[in-house]
């Protein structure tokens, strides 16, 4: 959830400001882009230093650095996150926040932030329980930010009771939880399919075609990111995914539909990227086939369509997606795959088109709703045209 995240962490002046340390360490671990803002109270307690070390970023201090004539742009740094923690925030910094006052680097780019804010108060059991406090809390929390509460436990003063600076792993826990609840797809389950598929002739031959998948890759991946749940059904392919995927490896078409037919009633959104071979060897020898004769006949066979047959039981609820890859005749052809096997959408590929079909980093699609509206789109990246594909999905859902 935290991968790729641009993070403003905010440490301000409390005993428990060494657990930042661990924070960052945590953040980055998770694939986070991680800024440090340390108040000059803060840096009583733990080194600038210390914390760029972690965070493989310089550590901000103040405005503006007289020795070396650096200015720190606080609306600049605002902007740049999408995210913004504070933890520890002590009970001062919490009375800035709750009142407006601009006196440091830290709160000039809390006021600059466009982003969700998240507090982690940590300061003695008395200052904790003080209305002041309290109603710094409440006030805050009025303006959308999120108080990641403290725990009860033993503070520095020796007393015993809440105050105590919520530990670095409960935060981040709570931070990919709160993200994760925010992403458009959360709580939906999706099916990819991707890849070739290849119909055995023999033990060591094939029918295949030149299918990478790497865009099936990228729809999965993309899916992931806007919070669904994704089992990605493969072809043999060398690809990765970036992100955590639940992955079922297959061979054949045949395989392929047994793995989709398994679990299709359970998921909401189905995109059928794989370029399943339409045709099968009717007879697959046991034994290598020799080369003894100057012509070799190989009778085929019809694969089945899984694409057709999810369509024939797919519920009111569920949206499933298709492809096409033509070369002549191409909209005619998508518009009567989109119709013939009811589908939601169908996304055009062209191999007329450069920059588009197999092995390549980038695609160019026309996508295809319901009712035939089309939408074109130019050349781009395979991971941009996952993002459109999936864009278009959000708006059908």
């Amino acid at each position: 959830m935290l991968k790729n995240k641009n993070i403003i962490l905010g440490v301000c002046g409390s005993i428990a400001a060494y657990k930042s340390a661990f924070l960052v360490r945590l953040l980055i671990k998770a694939g986070a882009n991680v800024k440090v803002i340390l108040t000059p109270d803060g840096a009583n307690f733990i080194t600038p230093l210390t914390l760029a070390t972690l965070s493989k970023n310089p550590v901000y201090t103040q405005y503006f650095e007289a020795e070396t004539g650096v200015w720190s742009n606080h609306v600049e740094l605002g902007l740049w996150a999408d995210l913004m923690v504070i933890a520890p925030i002590s009970a001062n910094t919490l009375a800035k926040l709750s009142n407006g006052i601009c006196d440091n680097l830290l709160t000039a780019v809390y006021l600059s932030a466009k982003c969700p804010v998240y507090v982690a108060p940590a300061m003695d059991l008395d200052m904790w329980k003080h209305e002041s406090t309290q109603e710094n809390i409440e006030r805050i929390s009025g303006f959308g930010n999120i108080v990641i509460s403290p725990a009860s436990g033993e503070l520095a003063s020796g007393l015993y009771g809440e105050g105590r600076m919520a530990e670095p792993e409960e935060i981040v826990s709570f931070l990919e939880e709160a993200i994760q609840k925010s992403m458009p797809l959360f709580g939906k389950k999706a099916m990819v399919t991707a890849g070739p598929t290849y119909e055995a002739i023999d033990p060591v031959r094939f029918i295949g075609n030149h299918s990478s998948g790497k865009m099936g890759y990228a729809i999965a991946d993309e899916l992931t990111r806007l919070g669904a749940e994704v089992t990605l059904i493969s072809g043999p392919s060398t690809q990765k995914s970036n992100f955590p995927v639940h992955r079922i490896d297959v061979v054949s078409a045949q395989d392929m539909f047994n793995a989709c037919t398994s679990i299709f009633d359970q998921v909401d959104i189905t995109v059928m990227c794989a370029a399943v071979a339409d045709y099968r060897p009717k007879t697959v020898s046991a034994q290598k086939i020799k080369k003894q004769e100057n012509n070799l006949t190989l009778e085929l066979e019809k694969t089945v369509d899984i694409l057709s047959a999810l369509g024939k039981i797919k519920k009111e609820h569920q949206t499933l997606v298709g492809f096409a890859l033509e070369t002549n005749d191409e909209e005619n052809y998508a518009k009567g795959k989109l119709e013939k096997k009811n589908l939601d959408l169908i996304v055009l590929n062209s191999l007329n088109d450069k920059g588009a079909g197999f092995k390549s980093d980038t695609n160019k699609i026309t996508i295809f709703n319901k009712a035939f509206e089309r939408t074109v789109f130019e050349v781009k990246s395979k991971t941009e045209v996952a993002k459109d594909i999936c864009e278009a999905i959000l708006k059908i859902i």
